[in-house]
């Protein structure tokens, strides 16, 4: 390890938030972190693990609440001067022009007006805008409005710069262009930026871009595992060394769904923060997974190629059937279950069926949501009945998220049904038969 001030140091971090009854729920647990000069890290994870809390601790924008953060070998306690953060929304004010808004910054810390317009200036055209100081946002394309949100971090000179996702809101050609440019930037000197943190769902364009990989996992957040690059910039992604890194990173993210290291599967319970991942979808990759090339078993990286999935939906998918039982996970191979091969081959309602059964099996909320209904007198309950039991364990953000996907896979599996005017969970109006009973212990 070296023996120099590192420029980010983490070491034990914890961070936890309120619920809306004064729960404590932990969002961070034990991170352990380090950026050196000259560096580029990617930090990978799913949706939800905590990866923008974290940089927004980096950043001084959010205060842990435990644990040691330092920049340059002093505790952060609030906004670091010499930290600077992009964001994947543009987040640029509409009606301030491209000079104006990467300005901002500058003004804000008392900068002069003629330093201001001249380090503006510089900072636009470095990145690749001069010519637009006086176009307003909606004059640009997206690419374009990105490229001020780099501008509007790079001016302020940062000694690290964090980017949340900045290049996830862009079409492909042009998410490559400005990571090149970027590279360019920061190969040649260009910027006086001496380290790069960047959370990304895109494999490729993490082992693209970053000497390391680290995976997140989730419930609480924290580092499980890192891979080293150790390639050379300019950097082939056909090249035999690229793939191989793919591969591995792949292989740790799958790894991560079950266990890592030996460390046990994240436990099912009733607010598990169930994936973003639709039946139809799920059905949709079974039978991928099922037909040729595959017959039943696949290779991470090439199912990923073949699909033309992102990288974050593909793990949502995986995680959904896996929670399910409907397939399995290998460290970066995919395979279906017995139950999985049914699945495929069954017709469309008998479809129906097996997937209520696993899922009022496996998904304790389901089941508490059934139980609860068939309970009623009159088979209905209020959504928010469900809500304030999430909150117990998730944001109320992602409590509404979670229960909008539980309704999701419930309503398709026909065990309950929705009105979505009044907010209100019932039985399905033809429902004559008892449900499968849940697993034993599932709903404590």
């Amino acid at each position: 390890m070296s023996q120099t001030t590192p420029l980010l140091l983490l070491e034990g971090v914890r961070k936890t938030f309120r619920t809306p009854d004064r729960r404590e729920r932990t969002v961070l647990e034990g991170v352990d972190f380090r950026l050196e000069e000259g560096e580029i890290v990617a930090l990978q994870g799913k949706s939800g693990s905590g990866k923008s809390t974290l940089l927004r601790v980096m950043a001084g924008l959010v205060r842990s609440n435990g644990g040691k953060a330092l920049y340059r070998g002093q505790p952060i306690a609030g906004p670091v001067q010499g930290i600077s953060m992009v964001f994947q929304s543009f987040a640029l004010f509409p009606w301030l022009t491209v000079q104006q808004n990467v300005e901002l910054g500058l003004e804000a810390l008392g900068v002069r007006p003629a330093e201001r317009e001249d380090r503006a200036a510089a900072a636009i055209d470095m990145i690749g805008l001069g010519g637009f100081e006086g176009a307003y946002p909606k004059e640009l394309s997206g690419g374009m409005r990105q490229r001020v949100g780099f501008a509007r971090a790079l001016v302020m000179n940062p000694d690290i710069l964090l980017m949340d996702e900045a290049f996830s809101g862009l079409d492909v050609l042009t998410a490559e262009n400005l990571r090149d440019d970027l590279l360019e930037l920061w190969r040649e000197r260009k910027i006086p930026t001496k380290g790069m943190l960047m959370v990304s769902h895109n494999i490729e364009e993490a082992v693209y871009m970053a000497d390391r990989v680290l995976i997140f996992a989730s419930d609480p957040g924290r580092v499980k595992g890192e891979i080293k690059v150790g390639l050379e910039h300019p950097r082939d992604p056909d090249s035999p060394a690229f793939r191989q890194i793919v591969d591995e990173v792949y292989g740790l993210m799958t790894a991560t769904t079950r266990t890592l290291g030996g460390a046990p599967a994240e436990p099912i319970h009733i607010g598990y923060r169930l994936p973003d991942a639709t039946p139809n979808r799920m059905a949709e990759l079974l039978e991928t997974i099922a037909e040729p090339p595959f017959e039943g078993r696949a290779d991470v990286p090439a199912l990923a190629e073949f699909t033309e999935l992102p990288d974050d939906s593909l793990f949502h998918l995986f995680e959904g059937l896996r929670v399910l039982g409907l397939a399995r996970l290998a460290v970066g191979d995919i395979f279906l279950t017995p139950a999985g091969r049914a699945f495929v081959e069954a017709e469309p309602p008998e479809r129906k069926r097996m997937f209520g059964e696993h899922l009022l099996h496996a998904i304790p909320l389901a089941a508490r949501i059934r139980r609860v209904l068939d309970e009623r007198r009159d088979h209905r309950a209020p959504e928010e009945r469900f809500l304030q039991e999430l909150q117990d364990y998730l944001s109320a953000d992602e409590a509404e998220r979670v229960l909008e996907t539980v309704i999701t896979w419930g309503r398709y599996a026909e065990i309950f049904d929705y009105d979505y005017n009044a907010g209100v969970l019932m039985l399905p109006e033809d429902d004559d038969e008892e449900p499968a009973p849940p697993a034993a212990d599932q709903t404590q």
